[in-house]
């Protein structure tokens, strides 16, 4: 019997899954497979993998014959998984030592749900930028009649699919086709419906998060200011205060969201034209987002990382991501890699 299936959905990472599956295969253990589902990558990311998993019958690797979506191949995977729980694990981070062992540990009680805590790395994993992606101290528990308790707590920690442990058979009762091309179905089906033997949250990171990598690093406007709070705000059964604890209904129309994205170099004249422009908005609002489009990204870029360097030293990831920014000064000017 397969207790745990630790499930990754992956697309041209070959550059950096290797570290991933390396965290992961010395942990695996007698009831535990890891299971890869590749959407059709480009790059050496088969090799890659067959390298790791040569010879092992704990592990399987899938390679689809088109690319599907994030959430289409993770449906996939757990699809093809054997294990009583699926953990969505993800292709760039890596697992702690004895995490495996202390998810199977935390799975006796039968949850429907673990919710697994992080810490938040740079883009090589050498520097800590948040030590503790969820900042709780202790665990905490969910009855099946606290899903807005839940998603209050850890609603900003599920947005990071590799924190869900989930009951196999309660997702495949779930229907995920509503989700699909959100890039966050997990957690529509997590919230479609009650959980019957509830949740647990375990505050002790037991994963590493490669910050800046994401896929749709590209897209984050689209991502973070649409996508994200539509899933959010269309749970059905949820209270608006549990969803407004996530994030807030219309992101895009708060000046300090829009200032955060385009310090990122996220959020331009051509992003206004895209995304802001079609909708029906009144004029000084339009005005305004307008102007911060509109405002020189490079100038923005270095006048955020000045008032952060000063006013708030321990944004960490904030300065990294204005550093990475397309818009960084050396960048720009110098052609300096960042």
């Amino acid at each position: 019997m397969i207790r745990l299936s630790i499930c990754i959905a992956t697309y041209n990472r070959a550059e950096i899954i290797g570290q991933t599956l390396e965290s992961i295969i010395p942990q695996l253990r007698e009831g535990v497979e890891l299971v890869v589902i590749d959407g059709a990558s480009p790059d050496a990311t088969e090799s890659v993998v067959n390298s790791y998993f040569s010879g092992r019958g704990d592990c399987r690797y899938v390679r689809l014959p088109k690319k599907g979506g994030v959430d289409q191949d993770y449906c996939l995977a757990v699809e093809y998984a054997q294990g009583q729980y699926c953990w969505l694990m993800t292709d760039d981070d890596l697992l702690k030592p004895h995490a495996i062992d202390r998810v199977i540990e935390e799975l006796n009680c039968n949850p429907d749900l673990l919710v697994v805590n992080a810490d938040v790395g740079g883009p090589d994993l050498m520097t800590t930028l948040t030590a503790r992606r969820l900042p709780i101290e202790s665990d905490q528990d969910f009855g099946p009649g606290q899903l807005e308790e839940l998603l209050s707590l850890a609603g900003d920690l599920l947005s990071f699919i590799g924190s869900v442990v989930i009951r196999r058979d309660l997702w495949l009762a779930r229907d995920p086709t509503p989700y699909l091309g959100s890039e966050f179905g997990h957690v529509g089906v997590i919230f479609q419906g009650p959980l019957v033997r509830g949740a647990r949250v375990l505050a002790q990171p037991q994963m590493r998060i490669r910050y800046g990598r994401a896929l749709w690093s590209s897209r984050a406007f689209e991502v973070w200011m649409f996508k994200w709070p539509r899933l959010i705000w269309g749970l059905s059964g949820i209270s608006d205060q549990a969803k407004k604890a996530v994030c807030p209904k219309e992101p895009w129309k708060r000046t300090v969201a829009l200032a955060a994205m385009k310090a990122r170099g996220c959020y331009t004249l051509a992003d206004y034209r895209q995304w802001i422009k079609p909708l029906d908005i009144g004029p000084l609002t339009r005005l305004r987002l307008f102007a911060i489009a509109a405002f020189p990204d490079t100038l923005y870029n270095i006048l955020m990382r000045m008032l952060l360097r000063f006013a708030i030293p321990r944004a960490k990831a904030t300065l990294l991501e204005l550093r990475q920014s397309r818009f960084d000064y050396r960048r720009r000017w110098f052609g300096i890699a960042t």
